[in-house]
């Protein structure tokens, strides 16, 4: 216990290091903490091994996804919410489809490796999309898009990944019937658990204020509605994903003589949330970094390794061009430079990896679906992330 508690600090005083050269350079904090956690562990500090599927689930996604969703205007989101939604639903399945039947018909995988493997890399991730968009300072309906799609989409792919895994464990292919009470029940059961958290304790919050209690108070609704969530067998990404839209919007985002959050209890909100965010970004990133050098990525070959990343690209394309396509006579039309965005910046991060993790050790093609994932996750953070700077100057967005 006592050498891991080491292992953490001595990762978070490597991300200050980080953080300080990212800025001087002008490197992308995400890339940079990557790069250098792929350094330290061919420096052999063998920290990889703290990556674990619970780490990240229990300990890094409740905050980040609760700090997200705290700045999301629910009026700005209501003026998009159609095309939000069609991006994080219908474009996390057409995703899924296109991988999936890539793998099949390009590398002979099984169709339950496949499936798995196309719905987890399917979605967005919200931790690396948003920690890429706020170091290069983007702002704007464009940063708005990515960052909803991306929250929305990671729940909606979490779900989805828990119904193909019970498929393949089981052998049966479930009727449609099933499959959609079953998202239902967990989409619908993660919202309400989400809300119903939320408006207790901002409404708790509202009848104090103590600054101290208030800051509390979004602390226990973060983490309670994911953990209560998931042990309801519900969607614990969705739950703190309303925890959040909940209490900051009848709070920190309302004017001071409405908000139920006190003036010095908003500032303090504001403050841990922001400090919470980038203390889970500096872990997960540099162990990921650390995680990938222990990885055998050459066993794939770069023959797969590019067909995987040019189909998870291409589905990618197919998600955003022709879906964007249906609003673009409406109010909620996206311009074509800013469809490049959402393209391009289609980050996977840490909850592919997690759900990765997750896979049982029976699953086929278990080792490869763990390495490719490592492998896209790696090139989207690092290469990706590396050229949005150019790609946003090229299209005069930045």
């Amino acid at each position: 216990m006592v050498d891991i508690r080491i292992r953490i600090v001595g990762l978070l005083i490597a991300a200050i290091i980080v953080a300080l050269a990212a800025r001087r350079l002008r490197l992308p904090y995400t890339v940079g903490l990557v790069i250098a956690g792929v350094g330290l562990a061919m420096a052999r500090l063998q920290t990889g091994a703290l990556l674990t599927h619970d780490l990240i689930f229990d300990l890094i996604l409740p905050p980040l996804l609760f700090e997200a969703a705290l700045c999301i205007d629910w009026h700005e989101l209501r003026r998009d919410f159609a095309l939000v939604l069609t991006l994080a639903t219908l474009g996390v399945v057409l995703s899924a489809l296109v991988v999936a039947a890539g793998m099949v018909r390009l590398l002979g995988w099984p169709l339950e490796a496949a499936a798995a493997f196309g719905v987890l890399i399917a979605a967005t991730d919200p931790v690396s999309v948003i920690a890429l968009f706020k170091d290069l300072g983007i702002g704007g309906r464009v940063r708005f898009l990515v960052e909803c799609e991306s929250l929305l989409n990671d729940g909606v792919a979490a779900v989805l990944f828990t119904l193909v895994l019970a498929w393949a464990q089981a052998g049966a292919t479930p009727t449609a019937a099933h499959s959609a009470l079953s998202f239902a029940r967990v989409v619908g059961g993660g919202i309400a658990v989400g809300l119903g958290s939320g408006l207790a304790a901002i409404l708790v919050a509202g009848r104090t204020d103590d600054h101290l209690v208030e800051t509390a108070l979004t602390g226990v609704a973060a983490y309670e509605s994911f953990y209560l969530a998931e042990y309801l067998h519900f969607s614990g990404v969705l739950a703190t994903l309303c925890a959040g839209l909940a209490m900051g919007n009848l709070g920190l985002l309302r004017a001071d003589d409405r908000s139920l959050l006190s003036v010095q209890g908003r500032a303090a909100v504001e403050g841990l949330w922001e400090f919470a965010a980038f203390l889970a970004n500096s872990l997960v990133f540099l162990l990921i970094g650390l995680a990938v050098a222990d990885i055998p990525l050459v066993r794939l070959g770069p023959t797969v390794f590019a067909t995987i990343i040019g189909l998870v690209l291409v589905a990618r394309a197919v998600t955003v061009y022709p879906l964007c396509g249906l609003f673009r006579w409406s109010r909620m039309a996206v311009p074509m430079a800013e469809q490049h965005v959402l393209w391009w910046g289609g980050l996977r991060g840490a909850l592919a990896l997690a759900l990765a993790l997750a896979l049982p050790p029976d699953m086929p093609r278990h080792g490869d679906i763990l390495i490719a994932t490592f492998g896209v996750v790696v090139f989207s953070v690092v290469i990706q992330g590396l050229t949005m700077p150019a790609l946003l100057r090229w299209l005069a967005l930045r």
